[in-house]
């Protein structure tokens, strides 16, 4: 009987190919592979003809869906080659890491017992110092692959430390990918390990982990088999050489509880097993790896000729004689490093060099198209899955909406039954918080209510959303519409439902809709807060005007709008008196909000009322002055006052019995807008200068703020044109001036010609022009 343990890196196609080697010379009769034993069911799958790496078992609890980890095999994963090399020979296979059930058990206890801690002690977190909640790392870590990493310890940066390497990839690609004699590496790899982890203390979860391998390892040997070989992480390979007597290890792991847990294979992508995604045991680039893997031969030659294709598809240069002289470059630069061939390092360089001629920027194509290579696996249909998984799958195969890791953009003609149910699929996936598609607002599309842009692109991670909302149904539809009737009974503010109601119309869900229309009812029958009235409306106002256009029964909610339109009408006068500055900003929103709606209702008679409100709020002199400039601006728009009228509340609103902050903001909420309604509007400069020019210096200062705020938002060209008008204004009777002189003459007084160049400058910043002193 003997025992070869085999340690390898989790991800890496030299290591990868040295383990075959070392299996087809070692013939095992029993394979024993670091992984989950609770996938040990779904092992056989990975033989399938419809399997396509790269893939993921996916383990997760049923009663906590959030709980689920991922553990990623790609074409070159050593685990991957060591099981389909179990299976080809008829052999053994098992995995033998600590199950997951036993470690999310553990997860959950460890949760608990902060929890109880912090309650106990509640000041531990009351000062700046104080650690996050450690449940939350944990929640959030188990959504990541799951820990097949030599962990935290970091074995290759300390090797590639002593061997006097600042990079542990390049030491590692250096001495086992590139390796061409690859006898005895694990044996090389057992030495250094057993090394590093001399007088080195273990962690409990490594050690409950190693632990239950070598119960494993007793366990194959007890029942009779004479050649086990042991496939794990470099790290836990020392320990499992000789698994010992069972009494240290069975006291260790007793009492351990378990979780009831389910395992599935699920499609994974190259990004997902690189280091910026925080997979722990990640690599690099997979790109380059699977290169290595599938091209042993004249890798480098090839891997050049691919980057030339992908810039000739850019339209960019790259000739047959460039990438000659990229191949010997990267040859050169690698016998000057006295490598044996050369590296990703060395390729980077003469590809930037040569085909990039010294560019960066082509560079980043490559480094995502070539050294990534995004690619999503596929599973079989025979893979287990929950009903929702199955019902969506169903439905993209029938609207041809395969899910990709590239990003692309859709555009939809809802006059079309398929453009429909697709957009109707991605709003109930985006209530179900499954983002494939965002939509998207440009200035270059097409025409009309009928067209919808999105932008798609599939996590991988959608899996486990799609585990947690499988609690509300067994297809989209179902657990969309149970999910929205949920929300509506715990959504309390009117602008939240009638949101809700909005994605809902959007989802085509007429129970749900049906649901959210009683509650709305209610709670706006009893709602006390005129801004959550008003914010309610433009969501409303969409329904009645689009709703039609995908079939909906919009005209459901044009008696709630009404009714809310009309205590809008009744309550907004007395919700606006005695608003400091942030109140003031906060109901210009909603009287915003308001506009919007009444805008797209376009209906006349609830125009007139909205009308006669903002003329009342105008008139209103205890009203604050950034509402009572908005009105007067809403006015204007809708060709309600005229300039002379504008001159008038001008003239009011700039008085100097007004206070100086309060004209500031009046001025800001009548300039709010397009710049080219007021551009016209020669009185609105000439009061405006005028009073800009009483103004002490030390106020004139304080104001600024305000002032840059209401210019800020035009558009340059607009910026520009009101520059030249205020330069170029001319008194009433055709002589020029400055801008303080032209306030002189208007007024009739004298004024200070130093005090009044002293503020061009200043007021030219504003304005966003340049000042030339001579004119």
């Amino acid at each position: 009987m003997s025992i070869s343990v085999f340690g390898i890196r989790h991800h890496g196609p030299g290591c990868a190919r040295s383990l075959r080697q070392a299996l087809t010379e070692y013939q095992p009769d029993i394979v024993l592979v670091e992984g989950p034993p609770d996938a040990q069911q779904v092992l056989p799958l990975c033989m399938h003809q419809e399997m396509r790496p790269p893939v993921a078992i996916l383990i997760y609890a049923p009663e906590h869906p959030k709980r689920a980890v991922f553990y990623p095999f790609t074409t070159f994963s050593p685990e991957w080659q060591a099981l389909r090399y179990s299976f080809e020979q008829g052999i053994e296979t098992r995995f033998m890491d600590l199950p997951q059930a036993m470690q999310m058990a553990l997860h959950l206890e460890q949760e608990a017992l902060t929890e109880q801690t912090k309650q106990q002690e509640p000041q531990a977190l009351d000062h700046p110092g104080a650690e996050a909640e450690p449940g939350q790392e944990t929640r959030n870590a188990t959504l990541a692959p799951a820990p097949q990493t030599e962990e935290r310890e970091d074995p290759l940066g300390m090797l590639a430390e002593a061997a006097g390497y600042s990079d542990h990839e390049s030491w590692w690609e250096q001495q086992i990918e590139q390796r061409v004699d690859s006898r005895d590496i694990f044996a090389a790899i057992l030495e250094a390990m057993s090394a590093l982890r001399e007088g080195r203390e273990t962690r409990e979860e490594d050690a409950l982990r190693e632990a239950y391998m070598r119960q494993c390892i007793r366990t194959a040997q007890r029942e009779g088999f004479q050649r086990i070989a042991v496939v794990c992480g470099a790290w836990h390979a020392p320990v499992l050489v000789d698994p010992g007597a069972p009494g240290e290890d069975q006291k260790r792991l007793k009492g351990l509880k378990k979780l009831k847990v389910e395992a599935t294979w699920i499609p994974w992508t190259n990004s997902r097993l690189s280091y910026r995604s925080g997979y722990g045991a990640g690599i690099t680039s997979p790109g380059w790896y699977e290169h290595l893997w599938k091209t042993p031969d004249q890798a480098v030659v090839r891997w050049v000729t691919r980057a030339a294709r992908l810039l000739r598809k850019e339209d960019l240069d790259a000739s047959s004689a460039s990438v000659i002289e990229a191949v010997r470059l990267s040859e050169t630069l690698a016998a000057l490093r006295e490598l044996p061939m050369p590296g990703l390092t060395e390729l980077h360089e003469a590809i930037q060099t040569v085909l990039c001629h010294g560019n960066t920027e082509p560079m980043q194509l490559i480094r995502e198209k070539l050294e990534i290579g995004e690619r999503l696996g596929r599973v079989p249909e025979e893979t287990p899955a929950i009903p929702l998984q199955r019902d969506l799958e169903q439905q993209q195969r029938q609207l041809r909406m395969a899910p990709s890791p590239e990003s692309t953009r859709l555009e939809l003609d809802l006059r079309k039954e398929s453009a429909l149910a697709r957009s109707q699929l991605l709003h109930r996936l985006s209530l179900l918080n499954i983002p494939w598609g965002k939509t998207l607002h440009t200035g270059n599309q097409k025409q009309g209510t009928f067209w919808e842009y999105w932008q798609l692109q599939w996590q991988v991670e959608f899996v486990v959303t799609l585990i947690e909302a499988s609690a509300w149904g067994n297809t989209v539809f179902e657990a969309a519409s149970a999910f929205v009737a949920h929300q509506a009974e715990e959504l309390q503010e009117l602008p939240q439902l009638t949101s809700l109601l909005d994605q809902a119309m959007l989802a085509a869900l007429p129970q749900a809709i049906a649901h959210l229309l009683t509650v709305i009812q209610q709670r706006a029958a009893i709602s006390a807060d005129i801004r959550h009235l008003m914010d309610a409306m433009p969501p409303l106002a969409r329904i009645a005007r689009y709703g039609n256009v995908r079939g909906t029964q919009a005209e459901l909610v044009q008696p709630i709008l009404t009714r809310l339109f009309e205590r809008v009408l009744v309550g907004l006068p007395g919700a606006c008196s005695s608003l400091d500055d942030d109140a003031a900003r906060g109901m210009l929103t909603s009287i915003n909000h308001v506009q919007e709606a009444l805008s797209l209702l376009n209906q006349e008679e609830e125009r007139q009322d909205w009308q006669k409100l903002l003329r009342r709020l105008m008139e209103q002199e205890d009203l604050h002055g950034l509402l009572r400039g908005r009105s007067c601006r809403l006015l204007l728009e809708q060709h309600v006052i005229d300039g002379a009228e504008l001159q008038r509340q001008t003239r009011l609103a700039l008085t100097p019995a007004v206070p100086a902050a309060q004209a500031a903001r009046w001025i800001e909420g009548v300039l709010m807008g397009s710049g080219l309604i007021v551009l016209h509007q020669e009185e609105l400069w000439r009061a405006l200068d005028s009073w800009l020019s009483d103004l002490s210096g030390e106020t004139f200062e304080a104001l600024l703020p305000i002032l840059r705020r209401a210019f800020s938002e035009f558009e340059p060209p607009e910026r520009r044109a009101m520059g030249e008008k205020v330069k170029h204004l001319r008194t009433m009777s055709g002589q020029s001036g400055t801008v303080a002189g032209m306030a002189a003459s208007s007024t009739g007084v004298g004024f200070d010609q130093q005090r009044a160049e002293g503020v061009l400058p200043v007021l030219a910043q504003l304005m966003g022009v340049s000042f030339n002193e001579h004119n």
